[in-house]
Parts: structure tokens; C-alpha cells; sequence
């Protein structure tokens, strides 16, 4: 069995090709060819966090994978999330590999961003918004600075500490990036908003979005109102990866679209498409450059198992990791 370090699958991992895995499994869900069970975990109540399980099997990668991953929005001194990634031979069963998951799970979610972005952001949108600061805020700049046409990475949160570190990071990694002093200011100032963070209340206003903005969404919060407001999910064209993921209940669920429902401000037919019937034009996106468009994410292990037959693939290739026997 390959064992594969943070370092390794960091090493690996194109970027670039991702997204496009990331766009084939998104198909490959919505048109009922992968296997995916709803996620389950279970909860550590007085630290907030949990424990999830996330099994798939994405026949067109060859990938039967499980990942486990814990979240633990508490943390200040270790990141919020942590997680592995099993590989088994989807012919056998037998074990095949063992690998990090928290690169993973960062990278695979920025790119399922920017697959939503470059299927629903308007002509011309070059300003792109990234609130919080952590994991998801630094993978979201480097996943959406990669997309034509985008000109600046602005970089807001709560912190301004946090704020001018990620901005420095991205600087020094080639990424044309802004300090913005607030998250009003960052909303209102951009074309894409990118939110991820673990705001129980919302930082992304329909009163603050300009006409034809698009926004993800992949922050995670069981409890609160979510980090979208009611108004905009009201409001926009609504894009998911899986509309069972979606509406099920913790640990999977988006919280804001289950308050919007249970305000009856929307109906759970108000989700206009999974990403997979996006890329494959079996529904519009965007119909008028005056639209509001959300992705909202929840995280799908296809997602994972996208990933890691990738790196898995790139590992064997160069001869990377440490080969075990159980």
C-alpha cells in the first residue's frame, strides 16, 4: 500500500487538470453513474466538532475511496480541518493507498469554485472577493487567480492580522492580490464573491451584491443562519453539486438553503441545477448578464475520489511515497 504525506500530494496534484476531474465527476453524479451514500459522522458536542465519513466510488477515475475528516471549528492553533484519504482497487477491494486528505479537500473545493465561476460569473468579471481567511480562503485565490480574465484577488475577514498574512502569502506566490479593510467592502466592490468561512451569520448581503455578481459559497455551519443571507439565496439563480446533498440533514445540508425553506421564502425546487447539468448544457446558467447566480457547496466525495485518482495516479508515475505492506 502507497502512503502518501501532505508533501507528496502536494507535489502531485495539477491544479489545473483537478478542475477538469472535478467538472467529469460533477457529470458523472448528476447523470447517476458514481456511487455516493449520504455523508454521516459523528459529533464531539463539546468541542463543536465532528468526525465524517465520506465513501464513493467514481467508476470512470477507478476510484473506491473513503475519506475521513474531522472538523473542529475551535481550533486556533491547529487548522479546523483534518483528513485521510483511503484508496482501494476498485477490481478487489484490496487496500491501495493511504493519503492526506486536507490538501485534498482544500484544493477540490476551490476548484469546484472556479468550475462554478467560469460556468456562471458574467462576461467580464475581473474583481474576485475572497472572505476568510483560512485553508478555503487561501485555496479559492489560488484556484480563481488561475482563471482567464480575472485581475485581482481582493482579501477580507475579521481579522486584519489574518488578512495581511494570507494577502503576503498570496503576493509571494505571483497572485495579484488586495488588502480590503471589510467584508461590506469586498462584497460590494466585487464581480465573484467567494465565502468560506464558518460565519453563523451571513457576510454575504443581497443588499451588498451589485447586479450580475456571482457567488460561492463553501463555508459549513450546522446551527446558524449560514454565511449567505436569505434575500440573496431569495434572489439568485441557485447551482449545487447535488441536490440531495444539499437539502439532506447534518453533517451534510446547507444551512442556508434549509432556512430559506423554512422561512418560506423558497421551495426546494428553487435549486436551478447541479453542476454536472451545467457542463454538460442539460440546464442554463446563466441567462442575463443582471443575475444573481450561487453555487452553494457542501463538499461531495466524488470530489475526493476525483482527487485522489489523480494523485494517485501522478504518485505511481514518479515513484512517490512509501510503499507498505499491512
Amino acid at each position: 500500500m502507497l502512503v502518501l504525506c501532505r508533501e507528496d500530494v502536494e507535489a502531485v496534484l495539477d491544479l489545473d487538470r483537478l478542475v477538469e476531474a472535478v467538472s467529469a465527476a460533477m457529470v458523472d453524479l448528476s447523470q447517476g453513474r458514481a456511487d455516493v451514500p449520504t455523508r454521516i459522522a459523528t459529533f464531539v458536542a463539546e468541542r463543536q466538532g465532528l468526525l465524517a465519513a465520506m465513501p464513493a466510488f467514481l467508476p470512470s477515475a477507478g476510484a473506491l475511496t473513503t475519506k475521513l475528516v474531522s472538523l473542529f471549528p475551535q481550533n486556533t492553533d491547529l487548522p479546523t480541518h483534518h483528513a485521510i484519504i483511503a484508496c482501494f482497487d476498485p477490481d478487489t477491494g484490496a487496500p491501495a493507498a493511504l493519503m492526506d486528505g486536507a490538501y485534498i479537500t482544500a484544493a477540490r473545493t476551490a476548484a469546484g469554485s472556479a468550475l462554478a465561476t467560469r460556468l456562471l460569473r458574467r462576461p467580464g468579471s475581473a474583481v474576485v472577493s475572497v472572505l476568510g481567511t483560512g485553508v478555503q480562503g487561501h485555496a479559492h485565490a489560488l484556484a480563481l487567480s488561475r482563471l482567464p480574465g480575472v485581475e485581482v484577488i481582493q482579501v477580507a475577514g475579521r481579522d486584519p492580522a489574518k488578512v495581511a498574512a494570507l494577502s503576503n502569502g498570496l503576493s509571494d506566490a505571483g497572485v495579484r492580490v488586495k488588502a480590503v479593510a471589510s467584508i461590506e467592502e469586498a462584497v460590494r466592490s466585487a464581480d465573484v464573491v467567494c465565502a468560506s468561512t464558518h460565519a453563523a451569520e451571513p457576510v454575504v448581503r443581497r443588499a451588498w451584491l451589485r447586479s450580475g455578481t456571482h457567488v460561492n459559497s463553501v463555508g459549513y455551519n450546522m446551527t446558524g443562519a449560514g454565511e449567505v443571507d436569505t434575500d440573496t439565496v431569495r434572489d439568485s439563480v441557485v447551482v449545487v453539486e447535488s441536490r440531495d446533498a444539499v437539502l439532506a440533514d447534518p453533517p451534510s445540508g446547507a444551512v442556508e438553503l434549509h432556512r430559506a425553506i423554512e422561512a418560506g421564502v423558497i421551495k426546494p425546487d428553487h435549486i436551478h441545477a447541479e453542476l454536472g447539468e451545467l457542463v454538460t448544457g442539460e440546464r442554463p446558467g446563466r441567462m442575463d448578464d443582471a443575475q444573481l447566480t450561487l453555487y452553494k457547496s457542501v463538499g461531495v466525495a466524488v470530489q475526493d475520489a476525483a482527487a485522489a485518482a489523480l494523485v494517485l495516479e501522478a504518485a505511481r508515475r514518479c515513484g512517490i511515497g512509501l510503499d507498505i505492506a499491512l
